[in-house]
């Protein structure tokens, strides 16, 4: 259930921490800078709800690759050049 507050942007790395460790991973990967500008030209150039559908899928392929900050980089690397190149819809 949503509280619909806003996280403030100085408590995100303490979200994020927290979540790693609720889930069992290591906060110490996470490229947060990296995500969020993989969520903002994927929202910016396909659409807003395919932002966080697309870092779950990158999170998806980054785990099967071996799950190493490189594993992660490189798919957000490919995301981003999917979601740069992809068409403009008419408006």
């Amino acid at each position: 259930m949503s509280t619909n507050t806003p996280l403030p942007p100085e408590a995100l790395d303490e979200w994020l921490t927290a979540l790693a460790a609720h889930l069992g991973l290591d906060a110490d990967i996470i490229p947060t800078g990296l995500l969020l500008d993989v969520a903002r030209d994927v929202a910016h150039n396909v659409a807003r709800p395919a932002a966080p559908l697309s870092l779950f899928l990158v999170g998806l392929a980054a785990a099967r690759a071996g799950g190493t900050a490189e594993d992660i980089t490189a798919a957000s690397a490919a995301a981003t050049e999917l979601a740069l190149g992809w068409p403009a819809t008419a408006e």
